[in-house]
């Protein structure tokens, strides 16, 4: 029996033959023969199946499918009808019978590649790739020109893994369509898979010369490019992605995270003012907006976006603690004690709280406020950490070191493994003069957290000041700056390093990139000219240490090296 599209034109030349014998009662009907009876029961289904078309078109799937079991009735090994009753069957969300119904079709025709791509997008979907290969290829087998199963297929391929196995396909494909940018484009994926970044980037741009619009290559580039530190690069992908489509507000807010790494903070700025602050997302925004201005020191412009957002969500208590924080850099210390009161007991914030304005007390002569206020607090709540390095902290901001050391070190066997605590423990054990205990707690921090960044270039900068272990201060500093490339002041102490190791060109690199990420600090200022004199280059050398006292006028043995080099360079 012929499938519905098949029978479809004879039954339209029929028709008119079996109108006008209608019409014609003089004459009897002769009996329909049974190749006759077969096509009108033909007929009836593709007319069925046209009336399930309207109804997918009006959104009626549920009614789609009625009239597609009424269809297959007539023709119920049409592999084209089961099909499309697994079509019906995806817009219910209803998978499984999708998968069963694709079978059923596959079952009456092996060669129906549409059940075949469809099962197996289907099986893709549900995470079960293995499941879907077999179909993939098959799909490409019977239509060896068509790219979409071996663009599938590459694509379940990377997912279970197998990049060798979709590189292949790809690189297939690619031979017979040279002009495929999706070709190109998921060879990028498996090559970026693999970690070959290059290839990758290659491969990511030769799909957007093919296609200049093409937007998820563009960000997969901008993905890339990041992933091998080429961050101004990627930066220009991700402002290239917002020019084609200005409204993409992941990576809006993605090219936002990359300037604020970049220190372009003005940047950052300009760009979060363009996206949406509307519900939660447009909270979010105007907290970053809110936070650059406290890092820009715009401190009103800062007060008013976050009493913006707490005016919204009263209970954002850590928009309070920036609110409270923005105050407090403007030395109004009451209205920060006073927001920082606002936060509850009961909220994840209130010790911070509670630690802060004990540190506002300190800053305004209240010392045994703020170190009774402490103390309380520590006697109510034993299990929090976070009191105990506050009130070493006001120790510390106190100049009395030893006190501060003698709070942890009090309680450092019940918070054993917590780092915060150790570290402090270091810094005031190096604080009262005690290097070796403070280099044992900082081996201890690193045995707790290897990636604790903090704790590697503390160490490494102790070790390149005392002019020890500097090949294992290196590759602590090196290990710092992976973690944090864009800390100007771990950058600082690995310059410093090389300084100690005299490899004054690594030195100057990484100093004046230090320079870069953290303007207007002496003490890196300070050590790039002392490399520049280590190296003879006494114009950049006198250069910085003036930068150094002009933030700085009283720095005497800055002013002592500055006089010392102008003898130097009067004598040459």
């Amino acid at each position: 029996m012929k499938t519905i599209i098949a029978s479809a034109t004879l039954m339209l030349l029929l028709l008119p033959a079996c109108s006008l014998s209608q019409t014609a009662k003089t004459r009897p009907a002769a009996a329909p023969t049974p190749r006759m009876i077969e096509t009108k029961k033909e007929s009836r289904g593709l007319y069925v199946y046209s009336l399930s078309r309207a109804r997918i078109l009006e959104g009626d799937p549920e009614g789609a499918l009625v009239l597609l079991r009424e269809a297959l009735a007539e023709d119920p090994k049409s592999a084209f009808l089961h099909t499309k009753v697994a079509e019906a069957y995806l817009k219910t969300n209803s998978p499984q019978e999708a998968i069963e119904a694709c079978e059923t079709a596959i079952h009456f025709d092996p060669d129906f590649r549409r059940a075949r791509m469809l099962l197996g997008m289907i099986l893709a979907a549900m995470g079960k790739d293995q499941e879907a290969i077999p179909h993939f290829v098959k799909a490409q087998e019977l239509d060896p020109n068509k790219e979409d199963a071996a663009i599938n297929l590459a694509v379940s391929y990377l997912k279970v893994y197998d990049y060798e196995e979709a590189v292949k396909v790809l690189k297939n494909l690619l031979k017979k369509s040279p002009d495929s940018p999706l070709g190109y484009y998921y060879l990028g994926k498996a090559y970026e898979r693999m970690k070959l970044h290059r290839e990758a980037s290659n491969y990511y741009r030769k799909a957007i010369e093919l296609k200049p619009d093409f937007e998820q290559a563009l960000i997969d580039l901008g993905l890339s490019l990041e992933n091998t530190a080429r961050l101004d690069e990627a930066i220009g992908i991700f402002q290239e992605v917002l020019s084609l489509n200005p409204l993409n507000q992941n990576v809006a807010q993605h090219l936002v995270q990359l300037y604020i790494q970049q220190q372009r903070l003005e940047d950052a700025l300009a760009l979060l003012k363009t996206l949406s602050f509307e519900g939660i997302e447009g909270l979010e925004v105007r907290r970053k907006i809110g936070l650059i201005y406290l890092e820009l020191e715009k401190y009103d412009e800062a007060i008013k976006e976050f009493n913006d957002i707490l005016t919204r969500n009263p209970e954002a208590d850590p928009i309070r603690l920036y609110l409270a924080a923005c105050y407090a850099e403007k030395k109004e210390y009451d209205k920060a004690i006073e927001e920082f009161g606002k936060i509850p007991a009961s909220s994840a914030s209130y010790f911070d709280a509670l630690g802060q304005i004990a540190l506002l007390y300190k800053e305004t002569g209240k010392t045994e406020q703020a170190l009774t206020l402490l103390k309380d607090s520590i006697a109510k709540n034993p299990e929090k950490p976070e009191l105990y390095l506050y009130l070493s902290g006001v120790y510390e901001t106190l100049d009395r070191p030893a006190e501060g050391l003698k709070t942890l070190t009090a309680v450092e066997k019940k918070f054993e493994d917590n780092s915060a605590i150790q570290f402090r423990i270091a810094v005031l054990y190096d604080k009262i003069g005690n290097r070796e205990a403070s280099i044992s707690r900082l081996k201890k921090v690193l045995s707790i957290n290897p990636d604790d960044a903090q704790a590697l270039n503390y160490l490494g900068y102790t070790y390149a000041e005392m002019g020890t272990n500097l090949d294992e201060a290196l590759g602590y500093l090196q290990k710092a700056v992976n973690l944090r490339p864009e800390d100007g002041f771990i950058r600082d102490s690995l310059g410093w390093v090389y300084f100690k190791l005299k490899r004054y060109d690594e030195a100057i690199a990484n100093l004046e990139k230090a320079v870069k990420l953290a303007e207007n600090d002496p003490t890196i200022l300070e050590h790039l000219a002392d490399v520049y004199v280590a190296k003879g280059n006494y114009p950049r050398a006198k250069l910085f240490y003036q930068k150094v006292l002009k933030i700085d006028p009283d720095n005497k043995g800055v002013a002592k090296k500055l006089n010392q080099l102008q003898k130097a360079i009067g004598a040459k």
